[in-house]
Protein backbone atom coordinates (compact mmCIF):
# COMPACT_ATOMS: atom_id res chain seq x y z
CA UNK A 1 0.00 0.00 0.00
CA UNK A 2 1.31 3.50 -0.79
CA UNK A 3 1.83 5.69 2.27
CA UNK A 4 0.15 9.03 2.97
CA UNK A 5 0.47 11.60 5.72
CA UNK A 6 -2.90 13.02 6.77
CA UNK A 7 -3.20 16.23 8.78
CA UNK A 8 -5.69 15.30 11.49
CA UNK A 9 -7.07 17.97 13.81
CA UNK A 10 -9.91 15.87 15.19
CA UNK A 11 -12.51 17.98 13.41
CA UNK A 12 -15.15 16.94 10.92
CA UNK A 13 -13.22 17.83 7.76
CA UNK A 14 -9.84 16.33 8.63
CA UNK A 15 -11.54 13.16 9.87
CA UNK A 16 -13.36 12.80 6.57
CA UNK A 17 -10.09 13.43 4.70
CA UNK A 18 -8.52 10.55 6.62
CA UNK A 19 -11.44 8.28 5.72
CA UNK A 20 -11.10 9.28 2.05
CA UNK A 21 -7.36 8.56 2.08
CA UNK A 22 -8.02 5.12 3.53
CA UNK A 23 -10.71 4.43 0.93
CA UNK A 24 -8.21 5.27 -1.83
CA UNK A 25 -5.89 2.53 -0.61
CA UNK A 26 -3.34 4.54 1.34
CA UNK A 27 -1.55 3.39 4.46
CA UNK A 28 -2.20 6.46 6.61
CA UNK A 29 0.10 8.24 9.02
CA UNK A 30 -1.87 10.84 10.99
CA UNK A 31 -0.21 14.07 12.08
CA UNK A 32 -1.83 16.29 14.69
CA UNK A 33 -0.39 19.57 15.95
CA UNK A 34 -0.74 21.02 19.42
CA UNK A 35 -0.20 24.66 18.48
CA UNK A 36 -1.70 26.20 21.60
CA UNK A 37 -5.23 26.30 20.22
CA UNK A 38 -7.89 27.16 22.79
CA UNK A 39 -9.91 24.14 21.61
CA UNK A 40 -7.12 21.68 22.44
CA UNK A 41 -9.67 19.05 23.43
CA UNK A 42 -9.78 18.37 19.68
CA UNK A 43 -6.45 16.56 20.08
CA UNK A 44 -8.18 13.93 22.19
CA UNK A 45 -10.69 13.56 19.37
CA UNK A 46 -7.86 13.20 16.87
CA UNK A 47 -6.39 10.30 18.84
CA UNK A 48 -9.77 8.54 18.94
CA UNK A 49 -10.33 9.14 15.22
CA UNK A 50 -6.87 7.87 14.24
CA UNK A 51 -7.51 4.66 16.13
CA UNK A 52 -11.05 4.21 14.79
CA UNK A 53 -10.03 4.76 11.17
CA UNK A 54 -7.00 2.51 11.31
CA UNK A 55 -4.12 4.95 10.99
CA UNK A 56 -0.75 3.19 11.17
CA UNK A 57 0.29 5.73 13.77
CA UNK A 58 -0.55 9.20 15.00
CA UNK A 59 2.15 11.74 15.79
CA UNK A 60 1.44 14.85 17.83
CA UNK A 61 3.83 17.75 17.33
CA UNK A 62 3.93 20.59 19.85
CA UNK A 63 4.45 24.04 18.37
CA UNK A 64 3.19 26.97 20.43
CA UNK A 65 1.74 29.51 18.01
CA UNK A 66 0.47 31.54 20.97
CA UNK A 67 3.90 33.14 20.91
CA UNK A 68 2.91 34.70 17.59
CA UNK A 69 -0.76 35.32 18.40
CA UNK A 70 -2.92 37.23 15.95
CA UNK A 71 -5.87 34.84 16.10
CA UNK A 72 -8.91 34.21 18.26
CA UNK A 73 -7.77 30.59 18.44
CA UNK A 74 -4.34 31.36 19.91
CA UNK A 75 -4.61 34.80 21.48
CA UNK A 76 -6.79 36.84 23.82
CA UNK A 77 -9.37 37.64 21.17
CA UNK A 78 -13.03 36.70 21.51
CA UNK A 79 -14.31 33.95 19.23
CA UNK A 80 -17.15 35.42 17.11
CA UNK A 81 -20.58 34.01 17.92
CA UNK A 82 -23.99 34.02 16.25
CA UNK A 83 -22.77 35.39 12.91
CA UNK A 84 -25.02 35.21 9.88
CA UNK A 85 -24.11 33.27 6.74
CA UNK A 86 -23.59 36.60 4.99
CA UNK A 87 -21.19 37.78 7.70
CA UNK A 88 -19.22 34.54 7.43
CA UNK A 89 -18.86 34.88 3.67
CA UNK A 90 -16.98 38.19 3.74
CA UNK A 91 -13.40 38.88 4.73
CA UNK A 92 -10.84 36.88 6.66
CA UNK A 93 -12.27 35.97 10.10
CA UNK A 94 -10.34 36.51 13.34
CA UNK A 95 -10.25 32.72 13.76
CA UNK A 96 -7.68 32.63 10.95
CA UNK A 97 -4.34 31.55 12.43
CA UNK A 98 -1.50 33.34 10.60
CA UNK A 99 0.25 30.96 8.17
CA UNK A 100 -1.19 27.90 9.94
CA UNK A 101 -1.70 25.67 6.92
CA UNK A 102 1.73 26.58 5.58
CA UNK A 103 3.24 25.53 8.91
CA UNK A 104 1.13 22.36 9.23
CA UNK A 105 1.81 21.23 5.67
CA UNK A 106 5.52 21.90 6.25
CA UNK A 107 5.46 19.58 9.25
CA UNK A 108 3.49 17.00 7.27
CA UNK A 109 6.07 17.22 4.48
CA UNK A 110 8.92 16.56 6.90
CA UNK A 111 7.05 13.62 8.41
CA UNK A 112 6.37 12.28 4.91
CA UNK A 113 10.08 12.31 4.09
CA UNK A 114 10.81 10.34 7.26
CA UNK A 115 8.19 7.61 6.64
CA UNK A 116 8.70 7.47 2.87
CA UNK A 117 5.36 8.97 1.83
CA UNK A 118 4.77 11.21 -1.17
CA UNK A 119 1.08 11.96 -0.62
CA UNK A 120 -0.20 14.59 1.83
CA UNK A 121 -3.89 14.90 2.68
CA UNK A 122 -5.49 18.03 4.13
CA UNK A 123 -9.17 18.70 4.85
CA UNK A 124 -9.13 22.21 3.37
CA UNK A 125 -12.44 23.56 2.07
CA UNK A 126 -13.10 26.75 0.12
CA UNK A 127 -16.90 26.75 0.13
CA UNK A 128 -17.47 27.18 3.84
CA UNK A 129 -14.43 29.34 4.59
CA UNK A 130 -13.62 31.26 1.44
CA UNK A 131 -12.02 33.92 3.64
CA UNK A 132 -9.12 31.65 4.65
CA UNK A 133 -6.31 32.38 2.17
CA UNK A 134 -4.50 29.13 3.01
CA UNK A 135 -7.46 26.97 1.99
CA UNK A 136 -7.44 28.11 -1.63
CA UNK A 137 -6.46 25.77 -4.48
CA UNK A 138 -3.81 28.28 -5.57
CA UNK A 139 -2.07 27.94 -2.21
CA UNK A 140 -2.24 24.14 -2.21
CA UNK A 141 -0.86 23.95 -5.74
CA UNK A 142 1.97 26.31 -4.83
CA UNK A 143 2.84 24.27 -1.74
CA UNK A 144 2.94 21.10 -3.83
CA UNK A 145 5.48 22.77 -6.14
CA UNK A 146 7.48 23.92 -3.12
CA UNK A 147 7.47 20.39 -1.66
CA UNK A 148 9.17 19.00 -4.73
CA UNK A 149 11.78 21.78 -4.75
CA UNK A 150 12.59 21.90 -1.05
CA UNK A 151 13.11 18.24 -0.13
CA UNK A 152 15.86 15.68 -0.52
CA UNK A 153 13.35 13.12 -1.77
CA UNK A 154 11.95 15.53 -4.33
CA UNK A 155 15.24 16.82 -5.70
CA UNK A 156 16.84 13.35 -5.89
CA UNK A 157 13.92 12.01 -7.92
CA UNK A 158 12.76 9.45 -5.36
CA UNK A 159 9.17 10.42 -6.07
CA UNK A 160 6.78 13.30 -6.64
CA UNK A 161 4.99 14.90 -3.71
CA UNK A 162 1.27 15.46 -4.13
CA UNK A 163 -1.07 17.50 -1.95
CA UNK A 164 -4.58 16.03 -1.85
CA UNK A 165 -7.54 18.16 -0.75
CA UNK A 166 -10.50 15.85 -1.48
CA UNK A 167 -13.02 18.09 0.29
CA UNK A 168 -11.92 21.34 -1.30
CA UNK A 169 -15.07 22.10 -3.28
CA UNK A 170 -17.64 20.11 -1.33
CA UNK A 171 -20.37 21.63 0.82
CA UNK A 172 -20.45 20.64 4.46
CA UNK A 173 -23.49 18.47 3.74
CA UNK A 174 -21.63 16.69 0.93
CA UNK A 175 -18.65 16.13 3.22
CA UNK A 176 -20.89 14.60 5.89
CA UNK A 177 -22.64 12.35 3.37
CA UNK A 178 -19.28 11.14 2.03
CA UNK A 179 -17.92 10.49 5.50
CA UNK A 180 -21.08 8.68 6.56
CA UNK A 181 -20.81 6.47 3.47
CA UNK A 182 -17.22 5.66 4.48
CA UNK A 183 -18.24 4.75 8.04
CA UNK A 184 -17.05 7.83 9.90
CA UNK A 185 -18.36 8.17 13.45
CA UNK A 186 -18.78 11.94 13.73
CA UNK A 187 -19.51 11.60 17.45
CA UNK A 188 -15.73 11.24 17.83
CA UNK A 189 -15.07 14.64 16.26
CA UNK A 190 -15.06 18.22 17.51
CA UNK A 191 -15.46 21.28 15.30
CA UNK A 192 -16.10 23.97 17.92
CA UNK A 193 -13.68 26.89 18.37
CA UNK A 194 -14.78 27.58 21.94
CA UNK A 195 -15.80 24.36 23.73
CA UNK A 196 -16.28 24.20 27.48
CA UNK A 197 -14.01 22.36 29.90
CA UNK A 198 -15.85 19.09 29.32
CA UNK A 199 -15.48 19.30 25.55
CA UNK A 200 -19.04 20.29 24.74
CA UNK A 201 -19.40 22.48 21.66
CA UNK A 202 -20.66 26.05 22.09
CA UNK A 203 -23.12 25.72 19.20
CA UNK A 204 -22.69 29.41 18.31
CA UNK A 205 -19.27 29.93 16.69
CA UNK A 206 -18.87 29.90 12.91
CA UNK A 207 -17.61 26.34 12.91
CA UNK A 208 -20.51 25.07 15.01
CA UNK A 209 -23.03 26.93 12.86
CA UNK A 210 -21.64 25.41 9.66
CA UNK A 211 -21.51 21.96 11.24
CA UNK A 212 -25.14 22.11 12.39
CA UNK A 213 -26.23 23.41 8.99
CA UNK A 214 -24.30 20.62 7.27
CA UNK A 215 -25.92 17.84 9.28
CA UNK A 216 -29.37 19.34 8.73
CA UNK A 217 -28.86 19.63 4.97
CA UNK A 218 -27.34 16.15 4.75
CA UNK A 219 -30.35 14.82 6.68
CA UNK A 220 -27.98 12.98 9.01
CA UNK A 221 -28.47 13.04 12.78
CA UNK A 222 -26.00 15.43 14.45
CA UNK A 223 -24.22 13.50 17.25
CA UNK A 224 -22.51 16.60 18.64
CA UNK A 225 -22.75 17.33 22.38
CA UNK A 226 -23.65 21.03 22.57
CA UNK A 227 -23.64 23.23 25.65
Amino acid sequence: MPKAVVLLSGGLDSTTALAVARSRGFECYALSVDYGQRHRVELECAAAVAKALGAVEQRVVKLDLRQIGGSALTGDIAVPKDRSADDMSHGVPVTYVPARNTILLGLALGYAEVVGAFDLFIGANVLDYSGYPDCRPEFLSAFESLANLATKAGTEGAGTFRVHSPLLKLTKAEIIREGTKLGVDYALTLSCYDPDATGRACGRCDSCSLRKKGFAEAEVADPTAYQ
